[in-house]
């Protein structure tokens, strides 16, 4: 069977208030994005992600939606936006948009309606009950039950307060949703990647959960866990404590799944979670769920992604041999890959390697703005620069309820709120990364390493930047067959230090060596013909080189064309 385009992408996730600010505001906005079309084009990707560009007062930067069918006016019009369409898909660049289904905005003007009283034609179109009926929380911000005095009931919100949770239950709510989408669809985005899927439905009795702590005092425990055993009883908790608010609403998918099916050129379905079961019976749901648990360690390295692919790839060959993989190792939740990964000796060393993987395993790779030039965390150092409420909630929560030393709790919350990877890309080493004018205050503040090349102005002039090691095995993996499409089969399972497989179709067959130390290796591969090898990537030293000879470098990525 053909692979759909979705499968042989590769896609750039872009930030949109962080992304390119084309008025001069300090924030990014439709402007600012359309002039960097042409740079995300010689970048190599093939799909652009956008986070949420709808109107929004920010509570949850853009993911409290206020209106699904508009564009935030701080990002621009209607207009703007169909020009970046228009020129992205000129560029040969699909995109897709960021649809919230769990939640609104309590500005959006049906939660307003449905406030305003018990009998008003929108009332039923949230969850409202007279009086909490358990002890769940917020993922963000405490109690999930807040009052609305205008009709003397509580609303129920996954998330922060400002954003109550649809009843998806009725029928008038999913009418309305499923317009918006066709909205999108009709000016002609190219699918949609599901925000927190698995927050739309609840547990229908509503028990209570059994954490005796709130989620401050959770978060507070889980920050200051010294043992094995403390980090362990933490990650039950986090467990326990929202076991009842997710669910996985496999009809809702299969609804959306059929209006998609209707519009032409296979527009797809990415969805926030790595839950396989949504992909269906391989067709009739999602497209895509994130390998997020091949994230989930404090250090990449060979056996962690053995063990992952062996488990992934099963699991989907059990769906359909039609089930497709999606890797990611960052995105705008979480810490930039150049910190999370990193050593503090060899950071650009190792992202160059975790790139490679992400590019080299079988599936879809999702890259994230900014990653390309190496951009870092940056640890907000003032209460006053924080954007991400969630993070200033937890600050003053560990400040007002439970004694915390305001520096330690300013230290804590920096580390946990997503300001520190969402700060400006860095165009330039001029004053505000020549993201917005000097004399402008950007939304959040830069980070000052734009100074010291890390930025694409003097990335792009250097040959041996990040961000041409982007460029050229991005370039590869376009113009390898077998990194497309082959099979995965590893090699060497028991180093420790190098990652090594095959990626075999009929026609090519593709070796990929992934050096995870920081010293040279001696690789034996006596069950691979290796005499008519041919490279196609090395990431250091010779670019010609007698293919008998497998000695890998500090950190190398090697990726070498064997014979049939």
């Amino acid at each position: 069977m053909a692979q759909k385009w979705w499968q042989k992408a590769v896609f750039y996730q872009i930030y949109p208030r962080s992304f390119a600010d084309g008025n001069g505001d300090g924030i990014g906005d439709f402007k600012g994005m359309t002039e960097k079309l042409d740079y995300l084009k010689s970048l190599g990707v093939d799909g652009l992600w956008l986070s949420p560009h709808f109107p929004s007062p920010n509570w949850d930067c853009g993911y409290d939606i206020s209106d699904y069918e508009a564009v935030a006016p701080e990002y621009g019009t209607l207009e703007d936006f169909k020009t970046f369409l228009e020129g992205a898909h000129r560029r040969g660049l699909r995109v897709l948009l960021d649809l919230v289904l769990n939640h609104t905005s309590d500005e959006h003007s049906w939660f307003r309606e449905s406030k305003s009283s018990r009998d008003n034609p929108k009332a039923d179109w949230y969850v409202w009950e007279d009086a909490p009926p358990n002890n769940w929380q917020s993922c963000f911000d405490g109690p999930a039950w807040t009052y609305a005095p205008e009709r003397g009931q509580y609303y129920y919100h996954y998330f922060m307060k400002q954003q109550p949770d649809l009843n998806w239950d009725n029928p008038e709510v999913r009418a309305a949703m499923w317009k918006a989408v066709r909205f999108w669809l009709d000016l002609g985005v190219d699918g949609f990647r599901l925000d927190a899927i698995g927050t739309i439905f609840e547990h229908p009795d509503r028990p209570d959960h059994p954490v005796p702590m709130t989620l401050a005092e959770l978060r507070r425990f889980s920050d200051t866990a010294m043992t094995d055993e403390e980090r362990k009883l933490a990650g039950e908790y986090w467990r326990d404590m929202f076991q009842y608010q997710l669910s996985s609403p496999h009809e809702l998918m299969k609804e959306l799944r059929r209006i998609l099916d209707k519009y032409p050129g296979d527009r797809m379905l990415v969805g926030e979670d790595d839950d396989l079961r949504y992909l269906g019976n391989g067709h009739d749901e999602l497209d895509l769920v994130f390998n997020f648990p091949l994230m989930r360690t404090e250090r990449m390295n060979p056996a962690w992604v053995r063990a992952n692919q062996r488990e992934r790839l099963a699991a989907l060959a059990g769906i359909s041999p039609d089930a497709w993989p999606c890797n990611t190792l960052g995105n705008h939740d979480s810490s930039r890959i150049l910190t999370r990964y990193g050593d503090r000796r060899h950071d650009l060393a190792l992202a160059r390697l975790n790139l490679a993987l992400v590019l080299t395993l079988r599936g879809t790779p999702f890259l994230y703005n900014g990653e390309e030039i190496g951009m870092s965390d940056l640890m907000l150092g003032d209460i006053a620069d924080f954007r991400d409420t969630m993070g200033s909630w937890y600050y003053h929560a560990c400040v007002s309820d439970l004694g915390v030393d305001p520096q330690d709790a300013l230290q804590k919350a920096a580390a946990m709120t997503r300001d520190k990877n969402r700060t400006p890309l860095q165009w330039t080493a001029d004053p505000n990364a020549g993201f917005c004018p000097e004399n402008v205050k950007p939304w959040l503040p830069v980070n000052p390493d734009h100074a010291r090349g890390v930025n694409v102005e003097a990335q792009d002039r250097d040959p041996a930047s990040l961000l041409n090691f982007y460029r050229s095995l991005l370039q590869v993996r376009r113009a390898t067959p077998a990194l497309l499409k082959g099979d995965y089969r590893p090699l060497l399972e028991e180093s420790a230090e190098l990652l090594a497989f095959l990626r075999p179709t009929p026609e090519q067959t593709v070796l990929v060596l992934l050096n995870y130390s920081a010293s040279a290796h001696q690789v034996s591969l006596p069950e691979l013909d290796m005499k008519s090898a041919r490279l196609l990537f090395r990431s250091g030293g010779e670019k010609t080189l007698d293919p008998n000879s497998l000695t890998l470098e500090p950190f190398e990525v090697r990726i070498m064309e064997l014979k049939g």
